[in-house]
């Protein structure tokens, strides 16, 4: 079973492309829902996270954000990103 790493945590996703795909396009719609009680704009990150198991652009997508994200983070909150498990970063700054 395909899992999915998100925040730090590891979330199984279901076998099937087509309800990868489908779970994703929803979460995703969910996400422009933040401002209703169940739904929140934590439904966005994790749809695009599903949706890049299966299609590359989102997975390329994904990846540069999780990056970016890393750096960011060392740069003000190293204990912050050594908690959600970033290394050090590569350029040797901190």
């Amino acid at each position: 079973m395909p899992k999915v790493k998100f925040a730090g945590y590891s979330v199984n996703v279901p076998g099937s492309p087509i309800l990868r795909v489908a779970l994703g396009i929803l979460l995703i719609l969910g996400g422009f829902l933040w401002f209703l009680p169940v739904v929140g704009f934590w439904m966005l990150p994790l749809g695009v996270a599903v949706l890049s198991v299966d299609l590359p652009p989102v997975r390329r997508f994904r990846r540069s954000a999780t990056v970016k994200i890393g750096y960011w983070l060392h740069l003000r909150w190293p204990w912050l990103a050594k908690k959600f498990g970033y290394g050090e970063p590569r350029d040797g700054k901190r």
